[in-house]
Formats: structure tokens, sequence, C-alpha cells
């Protein structure tokens, strides 16, 4: 149970002042950080802003709180924006709470049964495609807002917002592109002056203080949003069969792209699915560790999961006394933060970089899981990309199944390392790579008319054996019979050997006709 301690209660054992002032230091800055972000992340979810504040102050509590990492920050993210979008267009709030209930379940069942690590297993081809792919859903939904466009009608894939945005460019808005590219400017540039101050709150300051100013014509998030700057609220969804079917797909995806964020760490994966559930809750959105405000902690000084939870304290403070301002907001202000987080989402280079270096089977992958994601939503692309990956992994396994037969065998009697000529009345077959049904194929036929009398099976290099391949050694067994012939199997590892036991093929075969090596099969062969 070592592994499902908190990092918490082993952080606090040996904990300190000057700990915890590195901590409070380093909890402040990435709760600035943090803000602009989660009100920004809860605009482009398409829920209103609070919301990104009750998911980044309850999750992120929560997370850090029971977490296995010392320093990483959870909130709302953008690889959740475009599923979250989807899901409170089609379902409503309550839809997505379920939705992150279900997800939270989900995420605390494989940390307690120990699925952290499986999360591996999810092809690099696949997370880089749906990342890019969700950077270009951000980028286009995000083309309204910063350059004053008024749509017609409100779609909600992707390529409905793009050809929206083009029928509509006529009412674009001068001013805000000029206050949208003020605040991109300020992002870009005031890094390389000041590291302590995030840019993004600089850029909301200044856009704020010049619309407000000088009265400018740029809609404001107070234009478009009732802001409540309260206490977030336990709330239950409603629960219903029709919600829980329509979501379940959606859940899924959630779990997956939060477990993705979980360090592989199975304590880590209960805490994740705590602080969904909790979130949802409480009027939240999904949660999952985000790279850049972790990196911040850990850059700032942060040693303790300690950072995280002041973190969430801080924006707590904020939600209560200074959430009222955030109606001041420019919304082309957001959409710039919003441009910035889809690029630096993006991985482009990564991305080239991949499709340059990667046989033509994986870039398909990529490329089609990054267009599914873009065309149509991230569940599909998930789908569609891990079966394809799935099918490709089959079949190259499938590829280095070879079975040989010999003619001749190494004489273990021989220091010259000569071969001598196999017994005219054996056959001798080396099957390589594991027997699985897309390899099961391969397993030799027994021709008609043949009049040797014994067949060895050398196994040394099979390391694996499933039941469809299991099947075929059966069918090849009664062949074998159906001719007279014995059939004896040679160097069995071990995974195949307890399928053989556990199935009773073995008792069929015979224990005797199982052999360590070539030299006692062929041995057992003379005596046959």
């Amino acid at each position: 149970m070592e592994q499902f301690k908190p990092q918490l209660l082993a952080s606090l054992s040996q904990y300190s002042g000057a700990k915890f002032t590195k901590d409070l230091v380093s909890g402040v800055i990435v709760a600035i950080i943090a803000l602009p972000l989660s009100i920004a992340l809860a605009l482009a979810s398409g829920v209103s802003p609070e919301q990104g504040l009750y998911t980044a102050i309850v999750a992120g509590f929560l997370i850090s709180a029971l977490g296995g990492s010392k320093a990483q920050i959870a909130g709302p993210t953008a690889a959740f924006a475009a599923i979250v979008a989807g899901i409170v267009a089609e379902n409503g709030m309550d839809g997505l709470a379920v939705a992150t209930v279900m997800a939270g379940v989900l995420l605390i069942l494989m940390g307690l049964l120990r699925m952290g690590s499986m999360i591996k297993y999810i092809p690099y081809t696949i997370t880089t495609g749906f990342t890019s792919g969700i950077a270009v859903t951000i980028l286009v939904g995000q083309l309204k807002d910063f350059f004053g466009v008024t749509f017609q009608n409100s779609p909600i894939e992707t390529i409905g917002k793009l050809e929206e945005f083009f029928a509509c460019i006529c009412t674009a808005s001068l001013w805000a592109v000029g206050v949208g590219c003020l605040a991109l400017a300020i992002q870009i540039v005031w890094p390389r002056f000041v590291q302590k101050i995030p840019g993004s709150l600089v850029a909301v300051l200044v856009t704020v203080g010049i619309v407000k100013v000088f009265n400018l014509p740029v809609n404001t998030i107070g234009d478009l949003y009732t802001i409540s700057g309260g206490l977030p609220t336990l709330t239950v969804p409603a629960f219903s069969y029709d919600t829980v079917a329509a979501v379940l797909p959606d859940a899924f995806t959630i779990a997956i792209l939060a477990a993705i964020e979980s360090l592989y760490s199975n304590m880590e994966l209960v805490a994740q699915g705590v602080g969904n559930t909790a979130s949802a809750l409480f009027g939240g959105i999904p949660a999952t560790g985000a790279i850049a405000r972790t990196a911040a902690n850990i850059k700032n000084g942060g040693v303790s999961p300690v950072a995280g939870m002041i973190h969430a304290a801080v924006l707590l403070l904020t939600l209560v006394f200074l959430m009222p301002y955030a109606a001041l907001i420019p919304m082309p202000c957001i959409a710039s933060i919003l441009f910035l987080v889809a690029y630096n989402m993006s991985g482009w280079r990564v991305f080239v970089r991949v499709i340059r270096q990667s046989p033509k089977s994986d870039t398909a992958v990529l490329v089609l899981t990054f267009f599914l994601t873009v065309a149509f939503d991230l569940v599909v692309a998930i789908a569609v990309g891990l079966s394809l990956a799935c099918l490709l992994f089959m079949k190259r396994m499938a590829d280095v199944a070879v079975v040989k037969e010999w003619e001749y065998i190494e004489d273990s009697q021989d220091d010259q390392g000569r071969f001598r000529p196999v017994p005219s009345h054996v056959m001798v077959y080396e099957i390589n790579g594991p027997m699985f049904f897309g390899a099961a194929d391969r397993i030799p036929h027994i021709r008609d008319g043949e009049r040797r009398r014994v067949m060895i099976l050398r196994m040394r290099s099979v390391p694996a054996l499933d039941i469809t391949a299991l099947n075929g050694l059966c069918r090849l067994l009664e062949e074998c019979r159906s001719h007279r012939m014995e059939l004896i199997l040679s160097h069995v590892n071990e995974q195949p050997m307890s399928v053989l036991k556990k199935s009773g093929v073995l008792a069929l075969i015979g224990e005797e006709n199982i052999c360590p090596n070539i030299d006692r099969a062929l041995e057992r062969a003379a005596q046959l």
C-alpha cells in the first residue's frame, strides 16, 4: 500500500519554515499565472469564467493534497477544451457534470487496479496527433473573438466555425484586432524582460485599462457572460440512463486524457479521480496536471504539494474578492491568451519531425488522428487512432513470426560447430516470434502422403501463445495423429507452457514429448 500514500504525508514529515516560505512564494506566483488561464480555458470550453476558477480551486487543491507528485499543479487545461465544449453544446451542464463524475470514478478504479503504467501503451503518434489537433481546434474557436466577428449561426464543430468565420469576416472590428494584437505582443515580449509576473496577466491589465479609459467598442467578458463571485456550491447532477449512455464515450476520453498527465502513478490516478469528481460536484469542469503551471512551480522553488494547495487558496480569495472585475477583460485579450496556449500545445516541430522520421504506417496514424480531432471530435480520433495503431502493431508482430523447416542441425558433440542432417524419419520446425491470432496461420500443416513419423517444434523463440495459436497447435496435433505421427515440443518457454497446462493440451501431447532442448527432442524421436 506504499504506492497509495499521498506525497503530502511524506513531505510534511520533514517540513520546515524555510520550505513553507518557498512553497508560499511559488504558490502565489503559480496562482497569478493560473488566474487568466483558468478564465480563458473556461470560456474556450463553453462555460462561464468562474467555473474555470472552481476547477482550479477544488480539483487543484485535492489533487495536490492526495497526489503522488511533489510539484504537479492541476486545473483546467487546453486538452479538455474541445471535448468539454462539445458535451455542453449537446448535453448541457448536467451532461458535463455526469461525464466528469464518471471520468473521476474511472480514474479512481484505474489507480486502485494499479493501471498507472498502462498509460504508456498509448502510442506517441496518437498523443502527438490529437494534441496538435486540439491546438488547431482552440485556435479556430478563438478567431471570432480575436477579430471581433459577429456570427449569424452558432456552429459546434471546428470546420463549421471556420466556415462561419469566413462567411461573416465582413463584420470584423479593427478595434478588436488592435486590442488582440496588443495583448499578443505583450505576452510575447514581456517574458523576455520579466519572468516573475506572467505576460498574460500584464496583457489583461493593460487591455482592460485601454478599453475602459478610451471606451473602445470591444466586447468584454461582462458583455457576454454573467459573472458570479460567490463560493462554489455543492450540486449533485441528475443521473439518468439516457444521459449516462450519451456521455459515456466522453467520460472514457476525459479519463484517458487525465491519466496521460498522471505521471504513470497509481496514487496520482486516484487523486485525479477524486479531484475531477469533486470539481464536477462543485460546478467545475474536468481537470488534470497542467504542464506549464507545474513547470512554473518547480522553477519558482515549490518543494512540496503545499505549493499547489496554496495556489488553490489564493485563487479562492481572488474568486471571492476580485471576480466581478473579470467582467472588464476584453474578449480579444482572452483570445490572444488562448492563441499562445494553442501554439505552445501544438508541438508543430515534433509533429513535423515525427512525419519526417517515422515509417509510413506511423505517419498515417498521426495524420489521421490529427484530422479526425479537427474534423470530428476527440472521442472519434482516439478510438480510430488506437484501433489503427493496434492493427498495425499486430501486423508487425505477425510479420516477425517465422516458421522454418530445418534440414540440418548443429552437432552439439562436434567442437568444430559442424552440422548433421535431420534424421530421415523426423521433421524439425523452428518457430520464431509470438504466436497469437495474427500469426496462427504460420503453424505448419502435415502434407498428404507424408511418411515421416516424428515432428519436432522448436519453440525457444516463442515468448507468448494465445488461444488462437493454441487452437492451431491442436489442429496440428490432430493432423499428426491422423498421419500416425508423434508431435514433440522442444524448449517451451514459461508463458506458452502455462497455456498448454491450463488448456489440457499438454496432457494430450504427453509430458514425455515436452523436451528441454533439441538434443533431448532428437533422442526422444530416436526412441519413437
